[in-house]
């Protein structure tokens, strides 16, 4: 199954668009699960969570970075949960997020490893390179290529926002002659690069008015992955207003500290679940 088939299925299935992140911080696991340092503790955190929280969620998003810093065992980890999920939870989509961007040689073997080794349905990648850096990630017709466009963080205006001169006359045609960077990513995702129908964009929800701006682009059938909500104070309302199609969904609306490390994780994502369902409720256009 295609990875956006796969997702609309399941969000309809559990009336969610709940992306819940697997950031596993080691060193903020709680104690009962550090008093096993010989098990792959990230892993039997991971599966704690995963079996209070996987018929609230439209997929599970794992940061690299949080494996990556404890070495083997951190990968050992990665593989451990993502192997549960497709073993006992295969309609969930499983989305790394590890905003790959390099050469096309270096980007194929990214690709084997994410997709091939640990079984990913989705990965985010970096445009910085341009497309032909990313065809080894975008021939994979099955799978979600999720290019960055408008990121969360508080530094991304510094280059995201910086007004470019379109030169390409089938461009121009579409647009204006000066628009900000992370407009012209989102051109080239939608008009060059989504050739097999498998490009989603990640737009921040710390930025709802470049993510309204984004879905206009856009239209209806573009699916965005949206970081921010939570910890850093993205603003759900004004995300889900701003972001939401007129299918009522379109969004995988992503978060993780504000879910995983409370004492209750399954009460938080119900939480969030039931106020983005009661939020598409008011906004969507019938």
């Amino acid at each position: 199954m295609r990875f956006l088939e796969k997702l609309e299925k399941l969000a309809k299935k559990n009336k969610s668009l709940v992306c819940l992140g697997l950031d596993s911080d080691i060193e903020k696991i709680p104690k009962n699960f550090q008093n096993n340092r010989n098990k792959p503790i990230q892993f039997l955190f991971n599966k704690s969570i995963i079996d209070r929280t996987f018929s609230y969620v439209c997929s599970y998003k794992f940061n690299v970075a949080f494996y990556y810093a404890i070495g083997l065992k951190g990968l050992q980890s990665l593989k451990l949960t993502i192997d549960y999920l497709k073993k006992n939870h295969p309609e969930i989509p499983v989305i790394v997020d590890a905003k790959i961007g390099d050469i096309n040689n270096t980007n194929k073997a990214y690709a084997q490893f994410i997709f091939d080794y640990l079984g990913a349905d989705g990965v985010t990648v970096n445009p910085y390179l341009g497309e032909e850096s990313l065809r080894p990630f975008l021939v994979r017709k099955d799978k979600g290529i999720i290019v960055i466009s408008k990121t969360s963080n508080p530094g991304a205006q510094e280059l995201q926002n910086l007004p470019l001169e379109i030169k390409d006359d089938s461009l121009r045609k579409k647009m204006k002659e000066k628009i900000p960077l992370y407009q012209y990513i989102v051109y080239q995702v939608v008009y060059k690069w989504n050739k097999n129908k498998n490009c989603l964009l990640v737009v921040g929800a710390t930025y709802p008015n470049e993510l309204k701006e984004i879905r206009r682009m856009v239209g209806d059938q573009f699916w965005f992955l949206v970081p921010g909500i939570g910890a850093q104070g993205g603003d759900l309302e004004a995300t889900v207003k701003a972001g939401l199609n007129r299918q009522g969904n379109g969004l995988i609306i992503h978060s993780s500290r504000a879910i995983i490390y409370d004492i209750n994780p399954q009460k938080q994502v119900l939480k969030l679940k039931k106020e983005i369902n009661k939020l598409i409720s008011s906004y969507i256009i019938t």
